[in-house]
């Protein structure tokens, strides 16, 4: 597939930051000292070593060669030795075919992020041009809304499993959407993927992949952002893609190494994964538990559907077209905490918020 065709105009003409490629060589290289990346003496950095316990009582150690090279500015996708155990974590759980295509083709390709709402930003930013179509579930996560409004897209919100146009762009949750708690069915995923012959892109951004109570393995595989425990996020898409992501990183964003590196190396893909089971239990005795109280105060009242994965339970209110002065003074007033999405449809997160509306 020919990537450029879907780069905005802004990132097509981005091109590659010459002080970040020296930053690069310096971490394929640390014993070569690289002037021309403003890089400053790590002799001089505040921390020596760091020490972490972790839950379990054992410990992290953190020596003082490691944390110059932590403490140092970064290659801008990301420390190698990160981004192998990242790239062993997807073959692990999804072994995309693309991992196998040329570059290209949209080979496999993985960057490190800050945190899933920048890379948001940044994947809306190398794709979206005024006036393009984008899809979004609707309900849909307002930091997604944030990143696109701006950008002057036209955002179509439509159920997915209803296309009414070809956009060049769709935004999809597929586990546990925040805020709505729906999950794409198997089915549906598949559908979904089969329109990409249509010659656009599907964006899929998945941080709730760990909390699926009915578990499903099928991924779109062209975008994974992926929030764990860890608060860590990675990217990973078709490389023409991805590089463009790292374009732009390098003129807005300049990072450290500082990343739980030691730490996956120490837990392993087993350590990762065995608390799974343990977690994904906990959300289902809480979800159970927000489903009785709903059902129990809001009966007749209000929908919902059973969510399958993820932290949310989205109710429609019957019968009220605006519930926001509900929350905001009757919630406020009793000294119950609130979390309003798009005004007139609320995401209740704790069972007290039911009590509100009697």
């Amino acid at each position: 597939m020919d990537y450029s065709q879907f780069l905005s105009v802004v990132s097509a003409a981005r091109e590659e930051n010459v002080i970040k490629v020296t930053n690069s060589l310096a971490q394929k290289k640390p014993s070569v000292i690289m002037i021309s990346g403003g890089m400053p003496n790590p002799n001089y950095f505040p921390f020596k070593t760091a020490s972490f316990t972790l839950q379990d009582g054992t410990t992290i150690e953190i020596g003082e060669a490691l944390m110059k090279r932590i403490l140092q500015y970064s290659s801008t996708e990301g420390i190698p030795e990160f981004l192998s155990w990242l790239r062993d974590l997807q073959m692990s759980l999804h072994n995309p075919p693309t991992a196998n295509y040329t570059p290209d083709q949209g080979q496999m390709e993985i960057s490190v992020i800050i945190g899933s709402q920048d890379s948001l930003s940044k994947v809306f930013e190398i794709l979206v041009n005024p006036g393009d179509n984008v899809l979004l579930e609707d309900p849909s996560y307002p930091g997604t809304l944030s990143a696109l409004e701006p950008l002057g897209c036209n955002i179509i919100k439509v159920p997915t499993d209803k296309h009414s146009i070809i956009p060049k762009l769709l935004y999809t949750v597929p586990n546990g959407n925040n805020p709505a708690g729906t999950s794409l069915t198997a089915d549906c995923k598949k559908k979904l993927y089969q329109t990409c012959s249509y010659d656009f892109l599907i964006t899929e951004d998945d941080p709730y992949y760990f909390l699926q109570i009915e578990k499903i393995n099928i991924h779109l595989c062209l975008f994974v952002f992926l929030s764990h425990t860890l608060r860590l996020g990675f990217l990973t898409g078709p490389k023409p893609l991805i590089d463009r992501v790292i374009l732009h990183m390098q003129s807005s964003t300049i990072t450290s190494t500082f990343t739980p590196v030691k730490l996956l190396h120490k837990w392993g893909q087993k350590g990762l994964l065995e608390p799974v089971d343990r977690v994904m239990e906990f959300y289902r005795t809480q979800r159970d538990a927000m489903l009785a109280a709903a059902d129990k105060w809001l009966k007749g009242l209000a929908e919902w559907n059973i969510p399958t994965a993820g932290m949310f339970l989205w109710i429609k209110i019957k019968r009220i077209s605006n519930i926001y002065q509900i929350i905001t003074e009757n919630a406020l007033e009793r000294g119950i905490g609130k979390d309003l999405m798009m005004g007139k449809q609320l995401n209740f997160m704790v069972d007290l918020l039911f009590l509100t509306l009697l």
